[in-house]
């Protein structure tokens, strides 16, 4: 199993990297040029930069993934497309996206953007909170966990 995260926005990567790198696991970090750095990683962490394009790192990370592996993303497309392809998918406040819950997001995902192209505003996402943090690291220890 290797971990795939969507890099860019990503507030969990630190406990990706540690409960990874604990697990024995790769840790893949995709992310655009805009984010570059020269910080050094720790060993079994690589960085992956993509071109900026909307979605760069997500077809990338489709193009590595393989069936069983793990992606953490907070884009509901790219979600999809992991469950697709076999890969166990989790959101970095702490759900796992499955084939039972994906279509009811991809779809209020729609009526969202059809709602704000009308001109109504939408709610955005509440804010990330210490509860979600460890709500992440719990599922996703568990997630790694046959892999120890």
């Amino acid at each position: 199993m290797k971990i795939y995260v969507d890099a860019d926005a990503c507030p969990v990567k630190d406990i990706v990297i540690a409960e990874g790198r604990g697990a024995g696991l790769s840790v893949i970090l995709v992310t655009s040029f805009s984010h570059f750095s020269t910080a050094e990683q720790p060993a079994g962490v690589e960085i992956i930069y993509v071109d900026a394009g909307a979605d760069a790192a997500d077809y990338r990370i489709m193009k590595l993934a393989d069936s069983g592996d793990l992606i953490v993303t907070q884009d509901y497309g790219l979600a999809s497309l992991g469950l697709a392809k076999g890969c166990i998918v989790l959101h970095h406040k702490g759900f796992r996206y499955t084939n039972e819950n994906i279509d009811q997001l991809l779809q209020t995902r729609y009526l969202s953007a059809m709602a704000r192209k009308s001109g109504k505003r939408t709610k955005g996402p509440k804010p990330f909170t210490a509860e979600d943090r460890e709500q992440f690291r719990a599922l996703f220890k568990q997630a790694i966990s046959h892999c120890e």
